[in-house]
């Protein structure tokens, strides 16, 4: 069971599946964001936390996806320079996979997928 009372800038909430409401995230993930959210000074907004594969599935996520073993998020984003900030305060907290959209930044620490990449 998580304690989100250490994850003090974030819900459970943000993190729940749309689809079953469950919320399977990695502490070790969680750890990093928080450390991301600090170095940035920045509120993060969470576009998608965990996924079952039900709802993987709908939203046409890869079946190897990070966000089905809860460690993956989304962060809402849509202007560039705060963009800049929460990419480099990402890195800086150690995560070193990134996906850079118009609208949001994706980042997970699945050691299971090619590392140091920025997609």
């Amino acid at each position: 069971m998580i304690d989100w009372k250490k994850y003090p800038n974030f819900s459970e909430n943000e993190f729940k599946c749309f689809c079953c409401g469950r919320v399977e995230m990695s502490e070790w993930l969680l750890k990093k964001l928080q450390s991301a959210r600090y170095f940035a000074d920045i509120p993060f907004a969470i576009n998608s936390g965990y996924r079952c594969e039900s709802y993987n599935n709908v939203v046409h996520g890869k079946a190897n996806s990070a966000h089905i073993k809860g460690l993956a998020v989304d962060i809402a984003c849509t202007h560039s320079a705060i963009r800049y900030k929460i990419v480099i305060a990402l890195l800086k907290a150690g995560f070193t996979r990134l996906e850079i959209k118009e609208t949001w930044i994706h980042a997970d620490c699945d050691s299971s997928l090619p590392q140091e990449v920025i997609f």
